[in-house]
């Protein structure tokens, strides 16, 4: 069985830094596409950051997280990370952690549909 578990979420002002945390399990977790996802109250889910775990390091970010944020691994712990600097009002969200368990895609992106896994999100708060 799947399981995702996100962690390091919090309440933070303008200009901070967080780093969540995503424990994958109950898969080989060798060659697969792992991904950041977000979702603001109204608004519909969007692909922040994605990252392949087998060789390479490509890496894909949405535009308005370029420069600000990076998603890392380490594969010896089944964990993949997104550290968040400079953050901004608008980018509170309940964020995802996400999953192509199955191995099927490469290279990775913010396509939520190339992802079967998904955790129960961790709350991110940026107040101005």
């Amino acid at each position: 069985q799947v399981q995702l578990v996100e962690s390091g979420g919090g309440s933070v002002q303008a200009g901070g830094s967080l780093r969540l945390s995503c424990v994958a399990s109950g898969f080989t977790y060798r060659s697969n596409c792992m991904g950041w996802f977000r979702q603001a109250p109204g608004k519909g889910r969007e692909g922040v950051a994605a990252i392949y775990t087998g060789a390479g390091d490509k890496r894909y970010y949405v535009d308005s997280v370029k420069g600000r944020f990076t998603i890392s691994r380490d594969n010896a712990k089944n964990t993949v990370y997104l550290q968040m600097n400079s953050l901004k009002s608008e980018d509170t969200a309940m964020y995802y952690c996400a999953a192509d368990s199955r191995g099927f895609w490469y290279p990775c992106g913010g396509e939520a549909n190339k992802y079967n896994s998904w955790g129960q999100g961790t709350q991110v708060t940026v107040s101005s």
